[in-house]
């Protein structure tokens, strides 16, 4: 299966990332440690891309965010396309009134405005459904809360996919014969139909992560995501909008790596559309 060289140029982005993201603990300053002494500091060999309002190292802090936006995403989209290839299996093999149930619940998801939903839900006190104190203070909450909230919402265009190709792979004279021989629904969706659909599940997961890390951004920038000091892109222009005139910059370096992994993303995605559409 041959890639476009955009494809590859794509992956290599996101392969650095990750590399940098995952060793950054060891090369670089503790992100959440202040030193108002270095305020603002320019760049040198101490802190590589400046430091903050609060004399935290930049690097270190993108680093993070970009582990914790990169971890968010990953995991929501999973999320998506597990609850978007359930939905789809279901509703193309069985048909009838269970593929009519489902898709008007799929069209009812895509009809709602998906940010101002997703702000609702996050803006949502958590606390009034019984959660320890102590867990809705801890990171992890906050993280595994956003990954539920925007893979409930956005599984509906790998679910309309995974339909599709359902209904055309159901017909196939491997399916029928497993079906005469006294396969169960179960064992014919999951070997014989499901890895029949995996290539648009795949490209379409691929490109729902860049859509979910600007997601992400976004209700981080609005204060209902991710929260400091555990940073995120998004919560960095936060704090960079309160400088920007001063320091500039504060928001071009988070602005900048969101924009380079929603691009690494698509350009992968698009590569594997390709790819998978030529085999």
């Amino acid at each position: 299966m041959r890639m476009p060289r955009s494809t590859w140029a794509g992956a290599l982005i996101l392969g650095l990332m990750a590399v940098a993201a995952v060793v950054s603990p060891w090369l670089l300053p503790d992100p959440e440690a202040m030193d108002l002494g270095a305020r603002f500091a320019p760049l040198s060999a101490e802190h590589w891309l400046g430091a903050d309002e609060l004399g935290r190292d930049i690097a270190a802090r993108l680093l993070q965010g970009g582990r914790v936006s990169l971890a968010v995403a990953a995991a929501t989209a999973l999320l998506a396309a597990l609850l978007g290839t359930l939905v789809g299996l279901v509703a193309g093999y069985y048909g009838g009134l269970a593929d009519a149930t489902l898709m008007r619940l799929t069209d009812g998801v895509m009809a709602l405005p998906l940010l101002p939903l997703l702000i609702v839900l996050a803006a949502a006190d958590p606390a009034k459904l019984g959660i320890a104190p102590e867990t809705l203070a801890s990171e992890s909450f906050a993280v595994v809360r956003l990954v539920v909230i925007i893979g409930c919402v956005g599984w509906t265009t790998v679910a309309r996919l995974v339909r599709a190709s359902t209904l055309s792979v159901r017909s196939r004279d491997y399916v029928r014969a497993a079906v005469a021989v006294g396969a169960g629904p179960g064992r014919i969706m999951l070997r014989h139909v499901l890895p029949n659909v995996a290539s648009p599940m795949v490209v379409a997961t691929t490109l729902s992560v860049g859509n979910i890390i600007l997601i992400e951004s976004a209700l981080s920038f609005l204060g209902l995501g991710i929260r400091p000091p555990l940073a995120s892109w998004g919560n960095m222009l936060t704090g960079a909008m309160d400088v920007v005139w001063s320091a500039p910059v504060l928001a071009v370096w988070p602005g900048a790596a969101i924009f380079l992994t929603v691009l690494a993303f698509n350009l992968l995605g698009d590569g594997l559309q390709r790819a998978m559409e030529r085999r």
